[in-house]
């Protein structure tokens, strides 16, 4: 089990990360998110020992990870950290750098072992290309092969696809988070992609101002967001009155809606007027203005520019 117990650390008097507390499991995913600087990045280079923290501590089945001050090579041997810089050696090969911790006293297990995480990595074709001649969307899938080459029992992942193709990503995030389900290694992925949390992580941490705001399954987290900046990091959000979409007795409740939880209906209380259609493939999402304020909703078809109609809960 990993163990972070009310860590704070700053890089001058301020501090990045405040308090934070949190457990997780040995094999568990987890997805931490949140907006840009609030502490993502530096939560999991304490975690890997690159830091030394001002208050609390970490442990990994008992054993505290320790920082800058205790050792001289920094990180602990147990885990790996691929940082957004990839740190790849541009004048050797793919294959090279990928087997670069790998042991050279059985040649062939150290090739097949690369062959391996080249095919989880899809740069099979790539194995004899030096580096630096990569884009950087291959530069960081090779990079992500190296840190899975001796199998750590935590991996820490900062942004791990931010450089890689649509089309590509989603083959290659399926393929590397069962192959580390499948050998029981813990992660933890430091993301903006709200993708990385829903469809891949067990617990979702999100992070503001660089405290844990909540830690929860992605499905409760999704559903039933604590309040509107939970709910932004996965898309738009709208913030309305209960009292506006149905009619109700006693206390008149804030309710957050994402765009899909709206549809037109002739019997809706809102009556909105449209802005703007933006195409998303399968619907539109509509830009509109109620009570003058802007929100969200989805439909089958695009609007015209200062149509009126009438909202409700589906």
């Amino acid at each position: 089990m990993l163990q972070v117990q009310n860590i704070s650390f700053g890089y001058t008097e301020k501090p990045v990360v405040q308090n934070i507390h949190f457990s997780v499991e040995k094999g568990q995913n987890i997805a931490v998110i949140g907006e840009s600087g609030c502490g993502k990045s530096t939560l999991l280079k304490l975690i890997y020992g690159l830091y030394d923290l001002d208050e609390g501590q970490i442990f990994w089945n008992g054993q505290e990870v320790l920082g800058t001050s205790f050792n001289l090579v920094p990180g602990m041997p147990f885990m790996k950290y691929l940082s957004q810089d990839f740190d790849l050696m541009p004048y050797i090969t793919v294959a090279e750098n990928v087997g670069k911790y790998l042991s050279n006293v059985f040649p062939e297990i150290k090739k097949g072992r690369i062959k391996e995480l080249l095919e989880i990595v899809e740069m099979t074709e790539f194995a004899d290309v030096k580096a630096k001649y990569l884009s950087g969307g291959q530069q960081q899938r090779v990079a992500l092969a190296r840190v899975l080459a001796l199998e750590p029992e935590v991996l820490l992942l900062d942004e791990p696809f931010s450089h890689i193709d649509n089309f590509r990503k989603n083959a290659l995030r399926r393929n590397l988070f069962a192959y580390l389900k499948a050998q029981g290694i813990t992660v933890i992925v430091a993301t903006h992609d709200s993708t990385d949390a829903l469809s891949f992580a067990d617990e979702t941490i999100v992070l503001q101002h660089g405290k844990m705001v909540d830690k929860a399954d992605s499905y409760n987290l999704y559903n039933n967001p604590i309040n509107k900046y939970v709910a932004s990091l996965f898309g738009e959000v709208n913030e309305l009155k209960l009292s506006q979409l149905i009619t109700v007795d006693g206390e008149d409740e804030m309710v957050l809606l994402y765009p899909h939880q709206l549809k037109v209906a002739e019997n809706g209380l809102m009556n909105v007027l449209v802005k703007q259609s933006y195409f998303k493939g399968g619907y539109y999402l509509i830009k509109a203005v109620f009570d003058r304020k802007v929100i969200f909703f989805e439909h089958e078809s695009s609007l015209e520019f200062n149509e009126e109609v009438n909202l409700m809960i589906c």
